[in-house]
């Protein structure tokens, strides 16, 4: 590959390819002929988890094979195939890390259509009373929205954004391991866009707390929906000032500069490499790759912010 010449970056739970037929959610008559259609299928989940089949896609049921359940979520059109998802209920605050070594082996497709159906199911269930006045609330729009049925106050599916950067310093980036990690995982430094704040901001903000660092050009690379429970992570690199790190240890157990080689080996998973990578549904590892194949990461490829 010529130097500074990058393949195009395609997160993980992105590029299902779907119609999401937005049109159509308020019609009821049309959303229930759909469902009553011979191809119309339901997606099969364990708890919030895909079920796979023997070829490793997931697994579609027939909608007469409809148990009761809560709800359906109208997930779209594969071309004129209608799919649906249950509103099952389930711990809106699961988030099994079991599930990581199948997302691994799963059609990138299968992974966003399984993870945008998670997000939305995980949301119905943190939104069952209204927030405004207490009262129970009941899916609408064809599972994309929920309405008290007291005040009548229509609440709808939310996102949490939050940025997710490689510092660069003299040609190493800076990695971050949370107590959480598997052994000898690390991972680009990420945390919450807050209210009245940009997306560098947040991401000069964020590299100070946690790594005592001073950033400047700051600059978007790609973003990714994370089903767990439902961030948009927003990945970024920025330029530090120096290397000196001063780590938050409520924040991080470890940070540490690691240069292309150790990028690079890390990514092919060498033993011998400093760290283990971060899996390739996650978007800071297509950082790291986007960064090992520029030349000059910070002048190419990315949008300045």
């Amino acid at each position: 590959m010529a130097a500074g010449r990058m393949s195009p970056i395609r997160p993980g739970f992105t590029g299902a390819g779907l119609d999401r037929a937005d049109r159509l959610r308020l019609d009821e008559a049309r959303l229930d002929a759909l469902a009553a259609s011979a191809s119309a299928r339901l997606l099969r989940l364990a708890a919030l988890d895909p079920v796979l089949d023997g070829d490793g896609r997931l697994c579609w049921d027939p909608m007469t094979e409809r148990v009761a359940e809560t709800g359906l979520i109208f997930l779209g059109l594969d071309g004129e195939r209608p799919l649906f998802a249950p509103i099952a209920s389930a711990d809106p605050g699961q988030r099994a890390w079991s599930v990581f070594h199948i997302l691994a082996a799963m059609a990138p497709a299968d992974a966003a259509l399984w993870g945008g159906a998670r997000s939305l199911i995980g949301w119905h269930n943190r939104h069952l009373f209204c927030g405004r006045c207490g009262t129970g609330t009941d899916a609408f729009r064809a599972g994309w929205g929920r309405r008290c049925g007291g005040c009548g106050l229509e609440h709808f599916p939310r996102i949490d954004p939050v940025v997710i950067m490689l510092a660069e310093h003299g040609g190493r980036v800076l990695l971050g391991r949370q107590p959480g990690y598997p052994p000898r995982r690390f991972s680009a430094l990420a945390g919450f866009v807050e209210p009245g704040e940009s997306i560098e901001e947040a991401v000069a903000r964020e590299l100070g707390e946690e790594a005592g660092l001073e950033v400047g050009d700051v600059r978007y690379v790609a973003s990714q929906p994370w089903p767990f429970p439902g961030q948009l992570m927003i990945a970024c690199f920025a330029r530090a000032r120096d290397d000196r790190l001063t780590i938050d240890r409520d924040e991080l157990e470890a940070a540490m500069w690691v240069d292309r080689a150790d990028v690079l080996a890390a990514l092919a998973g060498d033993p011998e490499a400093p760290f283990l990578a971060p899996p390739p549904f996650a978007i800071a590892h297509s950082l790291l790759v986007h960064w090992a194949q520029a030349a000059e990461p910070l002048a190419a490829g990315a949008t300045r912010l």
